[in-house]
């Protein structure tokens, strides 16, 4: 690939070419990135086969997270000016060589290569291949970006669906041992190249005032709402207004809330019901984690699309409310019903993937499309806090509860409550947010922006009858 081939104005789409084959193209990215979320697979091998512990063995994938959050932080605004080809290439680039890095590593039973390949390299990857097609997405769709963006991050809900049997297939076939993960690092390293590929190959971005059939002008919509701006924010001064820092404590929350219950899914309800007439067996505690990622991956597209609908706030009234009344219940009520405590535990996953979906449909809303995917990158350090913030607080209050002689629900009851508090201030902060002043605004012809875009119209916000200040 030549420098030319990656840059931004050899990607401008010709006439007539399909803004579906976009949601396509961002979905070979994200669907190969989601593996991270499978990288449970790989910590029983890795722990009889090099000796190491619990904690060790996770190491990997918590600095692959705290990288997305940094890379996305600090690359976004390279991939805005380079464009998604380019990101896309980079993303393909760091997170095939992070495999490829972490196979070495096994096979020469040195694992702060595997930590340093997998983690710091693909980490990289991660980051910039989940904001890479962003911006481009809500530019194709400004009719619906909440539907666009939900398509593609629901990919990296879904990539542990695939990745999850594949690996745990391969392993069987090369064998667990230190060489057969170098085997099954490898084969990963080489296919997510080839199908992140495709998404390189096939992404476009629209041609200056490009407009979706039958879209109408921004004079021509009289009754457009007051979060959704027709002006543009560059990520440097995003930054410096309260609704940037507003949301980004709605996603701390929400995802604090979330990870939560993701990461202790197993072993929570089968202490819930342990002492029950129905305990839940070791295999069925495996399909109701097997429930959640289907409802964090659904809730992705799901939600998002609805936001586009009743509006963004709204739809973040609905996470964080409802959200605390499912803790609530679980809280009140979970060692009772089984049924009820499944039902609550999807439903607060589904509000978690939603929560990262419909988040830069928001971030366009307030701050426009100009630097959309730099606003969004530095969002997700929120991320990076919450997914250590959440396991914390569920692990730590756990333990201390069992220490303390408490079983069962007890062990949890604590946190939970505090997740609902958590819920709480985020519903707050969705409250506070306003339309951003304008002058933070960049002026049209600083912003290039395009002829003609505007944000959608979307029924049914509570805030259309505010007028910017």
């Amino acid at each position: 690939m030549t420098p030319g081939f990656l840059d931004r104005s050899h990607t401008v789409a010709p006439p007539g070419w399909s803004r579906w084959l976009v949601p396509p193209a961002a979905l070979s990215v994200h669907l190969s990135i989601g593996q991270a979320y499978a990288w449970s697979v790989f910590k029983p091998p890795l722990e009889s086969s090099l000796g190491l512990s619990g904690t060790a063995s996770a190491l990997p994938f918590q600095l692959g997270i705290v990288m997305l959050g940094l890379s996305a932080a600090f690359g976004g605004t390279l991939v805005e000016r380079n464009g998604p080809r380019w990101a896309m290439s980079v993303s393909l680039l760091c997170f095939s060589s992070g495999f490829l890095l972490a196979a070495l590593g096994a096979a020469l039973q040195q694992y702060w290569l595997v930590v340093f390949g997998y983690g710091f390299v693909g980490g990289i990857g991660l980051g910039i291949g989940y904001i890479s097609p962003v911006s481009t997405l809500i530019k194709w769709f400004p009719d619906r970006p909440g539907m666009a963006t939900g398509i593609a991050i629901m990919g990296f809900g879904g990539g542990a669906l695939i990745a999850s049997p594949w690996s745990a297939q391969m392993l069987e076939t090369f064998g667990s041992g230190s060489d057969g993960i170098a085997m099954a690092f490898l084969v990963h390293g080489l296919v997510y190249a080839v199908f992140m590929a495709l998404g390189v190959l096939l992404v476009r971005v629209p041609a200056e005032g490009w407009r979706p059939p039958g879209d109408r002008t921004p004079q021509e919509k009289q009754a457009a709402r007051s979060l959704v701006t027709t002006a543009d924010v560059s990520a440097r001064n995003a930054v410096r207004t309260p609704q940037f820092w507003c949301l980004w404590v709605v996603l701390c929350m929400n995802v604090t809330a979330g990870i939560g219950i993701l990461e202790k899914a197993a072993p929570m309800i089968g202490d819930f019901f342990a002492g029950t007439s129905t305990p839940v067996s070791a295999s069925a505690a495996a399909g109701f984690v097997a429930l959640l990622s289907l409802a964090n991956m659904s809730g992705r597209f799901l939600w998002s699309a609805t936001s586009d609908l009743i509006g963004r706030k709204n739809m973040y009234r609905v996470y964080l409310g409802v959200g605390a009344l499912m803790y609530l219940a679980i809280v009140q009520l979970g060692d009772s019903s089984k049924p009820l405590f499944i039902t609550c535990a999807l439903v607060i996953l589904s509000f978690y993937g939603g929560g990262f979906a419909t988040v830069p449909a928001y971030l366009k809303d307030l701050f426009g499309t100009y630097e959309v995917g730099a606003i969004h990158g530095r969002l997700l350090t929120a991320w990076s806090t919450a997914g250590v913030l959440g396991p914390l607080i569920v692990n730590w209050v756990a333990d201390s509860q069992e220490s303390a002689g408490r079983s069962g629900p007890g062990l949890y009851g604590l946190s939970l409550t505090i997740m609902i508090g958590l819920l709480a201030v985020g519903f707050v902060a969705n409250e506070l947010v306003r339309p951003v002043n304008p002058k933070y605004h960049e002026p049209r012809a600083a912003a290039g922006h395009e002829a003609g875009e505007a944000d959608e119209e979307v029924p049914g916000d509570d805030d259309r009858r505010q007028q910017h200040t």
